[in-house]
């Protein structure tokens, strides 16, 4: 996508990713080599996660709480700071920290519950993720650690104090940066081969006195033989030389250092019953090294120095600007090449791999986003272990778990068991995968790692992820839910840039495989979420939260049930995705030519309902208002449209693709049932936006929306009192800021309005809102939809944008202008300040302005950046829309034959 970028520079010769040294270990990871072993696959928070709740009332926050983190052992997964490990986290390392004024020592990030957040849940530190490769033989991250005491209770009490009208009480509102009273920690990572594993630590005192701060390099196993028997025990064991090394069932032996450690000090990782119970059990638990550290208590550690969590204790006086340095390392080898060697070297050849990359990308400031964008997803990915069956009947050696929970979460999801590395929404707030998110980190992890998002593709598709019934597992807070069906959109995108990059020479092998199981897919959709079998879709929430006036996803207070303008919308678009995929596939097997005509056929027959809702003239399309709209149907057959201008309405724009009369020419069964269709079923063929007409350049468009429709959404769209803010299209319209919706039934009252931050409802838990701010997906592919109406109306289709500003622009033009606006929320404006970091903070509070924040939604008047702080899974969808732009916006002969595409960014225009 193109956005307004400065130039600053003269671009070198264009080199290829491939070429490089980290180019090269990703081929070799794609032939077999382990380069992907080990990386940041320990997440950010593993307590307060369904797969750790075993209460018989799904209070998984309560459950399994942050205090409880320290002294009990996770059953499904690890967490820890800045942590790495391998693909099956068996061993994990990490980092801990002690300022000589805390509670506890600094394991792991620290946030409010969803109860305890006046905004829902929220982590409550500052940290960055700032650098990595597709391989992670180089990652590097920066936290900020205070000088003084961690605010653990204020946090909780203020903002438990404060009202859904309030803003979040966060740790820089506090006061512990002030007077720049804090650490900088830099933890980089680097691998000399797949299984020697470099970590530096850098700590800056950025205050004025001379403080303390206690570095402590961790490794620790995950427990694996709490639960049920065991052959064989994880060991470490210490050695008089200063080094550490692991047995492990399942690994080979390794052998742990670091430079400059005063003592080793091992426990393991168990549950500590005397803290969490009052039992007098004996034993050096998981909390060991805390106690050790922060309580002096020498008996918490194993003096005999074996376990299977081990820290090594490094101390650091800093002066005022002071720095200090520490190495750690953990291999396979007993004496590998030089680190500091291997430290520079891998750095720079990041900087060689992102330097191919952003080719075309000129701006300094839009390349430091762009890189830190790819940072966030890559230490977003995590391992993700989970049996149901397992988890609801409970572990052989743990009590059995309350019979309540073989009825109530996830219980018809007992075929899931799930064991792999996935990239997570956000590795704090959502540790856990998502369907429709998924899609999206795909996308743009594929213009730095296509085998990577192919792999995530097919994961999510398996036997093992999909239910046997087709549909894909929602998230783990409820697998049944139902999210958008991005799946195929998502695979189509990858496969073309996955093309690009192997030189035109696209995996058919993959997109064959997800496209048979996608077809499954369609089927229960088509099966389940059409309530009356008349291609009008329902869904639920469809990822949009509290964007309707009542929960779609629970029992309306009206009765009946409400046809979705966005779960038919995105049932269209489905359809011209499989279409377009199955074309691919005829190609080389005229098997798909029947399939690519079942598609077609099918999104006419979704077109038709759309706009005849069971033949009785009720349409989603409001001609009087000129917009799409859910329509309520109530017991009696009465509908009801529920006229909210928002992203439900314009989600139709989604469902646009464009052929080229030489593709049809092509594939003759395709082309015959086509014709067919023309001549038998008129009523149909008209319906779709102008696919008797060819275009100046043969060129045949499948819309949802003729030309007048589409210019009446752009219109509202595009105008700045409705849709179209500074950095970005709203969810809702502003117009509904002073005419709020009200719907009255039976003497009840149900209002929507326009609120451009955080929810000030408990709608989905209340930490998310699509009442009117921006959401980066959704504005992707309203982006990518226009590039798709220009690749057919040509510059000759002009609309006003904005509306009322007298400047009138084709298609493409309009979809770059809001392609610039949402880039604008990261990049630093006139003043040197990034609209996502908010305003300015009071006198003598540092104003952090060097790194961008990838928020998971933005205000709709202010662009700053709200809920999840760390959601770089979607709205790394910012390095897509900075990356270069090609022109074709169809599918042409040339695609067909396998030629390669332009340009990467093929896959967001």
């Amino acid at each position: 996508m193109a956005t307004a970028r400065r130039r600053s520079r003269v671009a070198p010769p264009r080199r290829h990713p491939l070429e490089t040294a980290e180019g090269r270990r990703l081929e070799e990871a794609r032939l077999g080599a382990p380069w992907r072993l080990w990386g940041p696959y320990v997440g950010d928070r593993q307590w307060g996660t369904v797969r750790e709740d075993y209460s018989a009332e799904g209070t998984a926050w309560e459950y399994f709480p942050h205090d409880d983190a320290r002294s009990r052992a996770y059953r499904w997964g690890e967490d820890g700071l800045a942590g790495f490990g391998d693909e099956h986290l068996f061993l994990c390392l990490g980092l801990a920290l002690w300022n000589g004024n805390d509670p506890i020592l600094k394991e792991r990030l620290f946030g409010l519950t969803n109860s305890q957040g006046n905004h829902g849940e929220d982590v409550k530190e500052v940290y960055y993720h700032l650098d990595g490769t597709p391989t992670h033989s180089y990652m590097r991250m920066l936290y900020k650690y205070p000088h003084a005491a961690f605010p653990y209770a204020r946090l909780v009490d203020e903002n438990r104090r404060r009202g859904k009208d309030d803003p979040e009480f966060e740790l820089i509102d506090t006061g512990v940066f002030d007077g720049d009273r804090y650490f900088d920690v830099v933890i980089e990572y680097a691998k000399a081969q797949p299984d020697d594993i470099l970590c530096q630590v850098t700590v800056t005192n950025r205050g004025p006195e001379t403080a303390t701060l206690h570095v402590l390099p961790q490794l620790w196993a995950r427990n694996i033989w709490s639960w049920a028997p065991t052959p064989e025990r994880t060991l470490f064991a210490g050695h008089n030389d200063g080094s550490v090394t692991t047995s492990h069932p399942s690994m080979p032996a390794m052998r742990f250092t670091c430079d400059g450690a005063s003592e080793l000090l091992f426990c393991d990782n168990e549950t500590n019953p005397r803290r969490l119970y009052g039992s007098k059990a004996e034993g050096y638990f998981k909390d060991g090294i805390n106690d050790y550290i922060v309580n002096g208590d020498r008996g918490a550690v194993n003096p005999q120095r074996f376990g299977t969590k081990v820290a090594a204790h490094c101390r650091a006086d800093l002066p005022p600007g002071g720095e200090a340095e520490f190495r750690f390392r953990l291999a396979v080898v007993e004496e590998g090449e030089d680190f500091a060697t291997v430290m520079r070297r891998r750095h720079a050849e990041a900087d060689e791999f992102y330097e191919a990359v952003q080719y075309g990308i000129d701006d300094r400031d839009a390349r430091l986003v762009q890189r830190q964008a790819f940072a966030g997803l890559l230490w977003s990915k995590q391992f993700y272990v989970l049996d149901v069956r397992q988890w609801l009947h409970g572990d052989p050696l743990q009590p059995p778990p309350p019979a309540s929970r073989l009825k109530g979460r996830n219980k018809d999801w007992g075929h899931v068991y799930n064991s792999d590395v996935l990239a997570m929404p956000d590795s704090w707030e959502y540790p856990w995968y998502a369907a429709w998110d998924l899609g999206f980190h795909c996308v743009t992890l594929a213009l730095i790692d296509p085998e990577f998002a192919k792999d995530q593709l097919v994961l999510l598709t398996r036997e093992w992820y999909m239910h046997p019934n087709g549909q894909l597992p929602a998230y783990e807070w409820a697998f049944g839910d139902v999210n958008p069906p991005v799946h195929a959109w998502a695979a189509w995108r990858v496969y073309e840039i996955d093309r690009l990059a192997r030189g035109g020479q696209g995996d058919r092998g993959f997109l064959e495989r997800v496209f048979h199981k996608l077809m499954i897919n369609f089927t229960w959709w088509v099966n389940r979420k059409d309530a009356e079998d008349r291609n009008i879709f329902q869904g639920g929430f469809l990822g949009l939260d509290n964007i309707g006036i009542f929960d779609r996803s629970a029992p309306l207070p009206t009765g009946g049930h409400i046809n979705q303008s966005d779960g038919t919308a995105w049932m269209a678009m489905y359809t011209l995705n499989l279409m377009r995929i199955a074309l691919e596939l005829a190609t080389r097997d005229h098997v798909y030519e029947a399939i690519a005509t079942k598609f077609f056929e099918h999104f006419l027959l979704i077109a038709e309902a759309m706009s005849n809702i069971m033949g009785e003239g009720i349409g989603l399309w409001d001609e009087a208002d000129e917009f799409y709209y859910d329509v309520l149907d109530l017991p009696g057959d009465r509908a009801v449209p529920l006229r909210v201008r928002s992203m439900v309405g314009l989600i139709p724009l989604f469902a646009v693709e464009v052929l080229d009369s030489a593709v049809i020419a092509r594939l003759p069964e395709f082309s015959k049932r086509l014709h067919w269709f023309l001549e038998h079923r008129p009523e149909l063929a008209r319906l779709v936006s102008r696919w008797m007409v060819e275009s100046d350049e043969e060129r045949h468009l499948l819309s949802l929306l003729r030309g007048h429709r589409m210019k009446c959404l752009l219109r509202r769209m595009l105008d700045e009192t409705e849709f179209l803010s500074e950095h970005g299209i709203r969810s809702i319209s502003k117009f509904h800021e002073k005419n709020p919706f009200v719907f009255e039934h039976e003497g009840s009252q149900f209002s929507i309005g326009y609120v451009p931050g955080e929810s000030t409802t408990e709608a989905f838990g209340g930490n998310s809102n699509w009442r009117g701010p921006v959401w980066m997906p959704v504005n992707f592919l309203l982006i990518e939809s226009l590039h798709r109406f220009h690749g057919y109306y040509g510059d000759d289709f002009r609309i006003e944008c904005p509306v009322g500003s007298g400047k009138f622009v084709n298609l493409a033009e309009a979809a770059d202008e809001v392609a610039q606006r949402l880039c604008r929320l990261f990049l630093r404006d006139g003043g040197g300040r990034r609209p996502v970091l908010g305003p300015p903070p009071p006198a003598g509070r540092p104003d952090f302005q060097d790194d961008p924040l990838f928020y998971e939604y933005f205000h709709g008047d202010t662009g700053r950046g709200c809920g999840a702080a760390h959601q770089t899974g979607w709205t790394a969808l910012v390095a897509s829309l900075l990356h270069p732009r090609p022109s074709r916006n169809h599918v042409s002969t040339e695609e067909l034959e396998g030629e390669p595409i332009t340009d990467a960014a093929e896959v967001s225009s």
